[in-house]
């Protein structure tokens, strides 16, 4: 279910780290009204008075696709500096359900051709390196019964298969741990994974927001970073 991979995480274990978590909707936290996403749910962990003292910054901004992370990913970077400019210490990142969805109708083409959407991919994850240890959670499986979203984008496991097996494949080339969202909820079966997602049949909903979060905190390198 997930790639694990070994980044330099005991060079940069602190007691309080900086992360900056950059992608799509699904860090934005769209379709959580009462949490507000994933990294909402755990900054707000993260701000009691016995946690860590970690601090996390949601930089998920809806409709993105590995173009526009990768667009604004250094400035986004250096502009969330602490405790004397300090740099962030790592970087979390979520794209690619954008770049599957297919336009107009359920044959169309992709948002992101795919032989486009490898090279930027793999140009967002060397950029991304550069700066700081990476880590990359994948995209949750949509219900493509409620398909097209926006009445314009045809969303399908074939092609969030096709996607998220190039993100994973070019992580592990770079040794860059991959959670493996996509299939670690369909391995749960439709009828849980479809329960976690909002009407939008794209969007977790509460309860799904709160099981990615779950998710993210079960999965081994991320605590070994967190700890």
């Amino acid at each position: 279910m997930q790639t694990l991979a070994k980044p330099r995480v005991q060079s940069i274990h602190r007691p309080s780290l900086r992360l900056v978590v950059l992608g799509d909707s699904l860090i934005y936290g769209f379709g959580d009204p009462e949490g507000g996403g994933w990294v909402e749910r755990l900054r707000r962990q993260w701000m009691s008075p016995d946690s860590p003292g970690h601090v996390i910054y949601n930089l998920g901004v809806r409709g993105d696709g590995v173009k526009q992370v990768q667009e604004r990913l250094e400035q986004e970077f250096r502009s969330r500096g602490e405790l004397k400019n300090r740099l962030p210490d790592a970087m979390i990142l979520a794209v690619g359900v954008n770049d599957a969805a297919r336009l107009g109708r359920p044959d169309g083409r992709n948002f992101t051709d795919f032989d486009t959407f490898q090279r930027e991919l793999a140009n967002l994850l060397d950029q991304a390196q550069r700066l700081c240890p990476v880590f990359f959670v994948g995209m949750v499986p949509v219900d493509e019964s409620k398909m097209p979203f926006l009445d314009c984008f045809y969303h399908s496991h074939t092609d969030q298969y096709h996607y998220k097996e190039a993100i994973r494949l070019a992580c592990l080339r770079r040794q860059i741990p991959y959670l493996d969202i996509f299939d670690l909820w369909k391995s749960r079966g439709q009828d849980w994974w479809s329960q976690n997602l909002s009407q939008d049949g794209l969007h977790p909903n509460v309860v799904g927001y709160q099981a990615l979060l779950q998710d993210v905190l079960n999965w081994e390198v991320f605590t070994q970073l967190v700890l």
